[in-house]
């Protein structure tokens, strides 16, 4: 069993609390909220309001004009094996019924953002795309253009789905279901955990003609979204905000990174996406580390970030942001589609020149700390600390990093993968996002264009291997002998080739 390192706060636990709290950081399961409050139906004919975090969405997608869809994700789950389409309709048909935000658009009513949540469908058709007898280039060719083209369409918040199916055939025992989401009805434990559990569990059922095995849910969205809003104020909000107040006083750090090209005075969410592959013995190595030093993957992964963007800068003093899935601390909400997320910054003390294990601590702890004030969104939070806005950047931090939830056991050949196919937009002016899967550690990489260059993405790519192949076989250097993977950097532009790694360069 991997146990928790002491840290502030969590050396007083018992052994069981302390796994439950590394399940959580693992996406596995969450710590109940601090209200003792339970979730339940919202009254009848009251209007559904948004989500604290779905209303951050909203917001930003509607209130800036001629925006890139920023919220469109691409998520794709591989079917290997026969296939029953008409099973896969029902099952998929079935999920719909159960999950309100795949059936839910917005709207405004009396000045403020609402769901509008539909009807179950009476029947639901998927479109399916037979590719099979076509060469595999010509085959990934048709799927760039017609994915694509759904990936790029905006969405129209007022019309619901918020959501595009499309079926993929490459052989009879190979197909691709793609997702098209509107951020506000995903996450990351929606679309890795409960939407391939579910999927699988009643494809298995209809397929043997049987029933749904699947329970009831205890709650909707619609009633968390009511519950939240009931509870945002308070003791326990005035606590968070305190946490926040201290951990982020002073002058607040801008990353000197990128400098590739003078920054645009107003953000231009435009976006573009890499896909990554790390060699398979150094993601045994990075994982074996994680392993030895108490912590998750998410921080060791996390921890070597910010000692690459310390060497590329110098700065002692450094925000990286990550989204913390807050909204389900609830046990009711726990088996839900939809967007829980709520970024979160956590702001990095080098100024003592830590050893990496030293680094590894502090990211546990800022983790685990900004885990339990995570109820705030980071729009909101920095209007309440009174952050002087800067229109060329989002709110606290301006790069972000995340794991994905392991997908669970289903029985069949299926995987997922996300981001796979950009939207044109980002959020973020660069956020990579790590897919831990059984012989394979992928990333994605989106950033946005008008910032980075490709090469520069490339060259942080190559770099941070470097760094990981250092901090796995000496974790007691400190940062600044680590940082020789500057000067490292500058003799490989200059003498290797750009395409060093699995990589995929995906224009949006």
């Amino acid at each position: 069993m991997t146990q928790m390192l002491p840290m502030p706060g969590v050396q007083s636990l018992s052994e069981t609390k302390q796994r439950l709290l590394a399940k959580y950081l693992r996406a596995e399961t969450a710590p109940r909220s601090a209200s003792s409050d339970g979730i339940t139906s919202r009254p009848r004919g009251e209007s559904v309001p948004l989500s604290l975090s779905q209303e951050q969405l909203f917001l930003r997608e509607t209130g800036i004009p001629d925006i890139p869809p920023l919220y469109n994700e691409c998520v794709t789950l591989r079917m290997a094996g026969p296939l029953n389409i008409t099973i896969l309709e029902r099952s998929l048909h079935e999920i719909i019924r159960r999950h309100e935000p795949w059936r839910t658009s917005y709207d405004v009513q009396k000045g403020q953002p609402v769901q509008i949540i539909h009807p179950a469908p009476a029947e639901f058709f998927l479109p399916v795309l037979d590719l099979r007898g076509l060469a595999s280039t010509r085959q990934e060719k048709e799927i760039g253009g017609l994915i694509g083209e759904l990936v790029q369409r905006p969405f129209d918040v007022k019309q619901a789905p918020l959501l595009r199916v499309q079926l993929v055939r490459l052989s009879d025992f190979e197909q691709r279901l793609y997702l098209i989401a509107h951020l506000s009805v995903v996450d990351g434990v929606s679309v890795y955990q409960i939407f391939p559990e579910e999927l699988a569990a009643l494809y298995y059922a209809y397929l043997s003609g049987q029933p749904s095995a699947l329970t009831n849910l205890p709650v909707t969205f619609g009633d968390y979204a009511y519950w939240q809003r009931q509870t945002v104020e308070g003791e326990a909000v005035e606590r968070q905000l305190a946490y926040w107040r201290k951990q982020l006083r002073g002058e607040l750090p801008v990353l000197d990174w990128p400098n590739d090209c003078a920054r645009p005075a107003r953000q231009t969410f435009r976006g573009k996406i890499q896909s990554l592959t790390l060699p398979s013995t150094l993601a045994d190595e990075v994982k074996r580390l994680s392993k030895r030093e108490g912590v998750t993957l998410f921080m060791t992964l996390l921890a070597s970030f910010v000692t690459l963007l310390h060497g590329y800068t110098g700065q002692k003093d450094i925000i990286v942001g990550t989204p913390s899935p807050g909204g389900r601390k609830r046990s009711e909400v726990q088996k839900l589609l939809g967007y829980f997320l709520t970024p979160v910054p956590l702001r990095f003390d080098l100024t003592a020149n830590p050893t990496f294990c030293e680094l590894l601590r502090q990211a546990q702890r800022l983790t685990v700390e900004a885990i339990s004030n995570d109820g705030i969104p980071v729009e909101v939070l920095s209007e309440r600390l009174n952050v002087k806005p800067d229109l060329s950047r989002t709110p606290l931090f301006s790069v972000a990093i995340s794991l994905q939830p392991p997908m669970p056991q289903l029985g069949l050949d299926w995987s997922v993968t996300s981001m796979d196919i950009g939207s044109g937009g980002s959020p973020w002016e660069f956020y990579m996002a790590f897919i831990d899967q059984p012989g394979a550690m992928m990333a994605r990489v989106q950033y946005n264009p008008d910032i980075f260059e490709a090469a520069t993405i490339n060259r942080m790519w190559r770099d941070f291997e470097r760094l990981l192949g250092r901090v796995t076989t000496n974790a007691s250097s400190r940062l600044s002998d680590l940082e020789s993977s500057r000067a490292e950097s500058a003799k490989a532009s200059a003498g290797e080739p750009q395409q060093n790694a699995t990589e995929t360069l995906q224009n949006a």
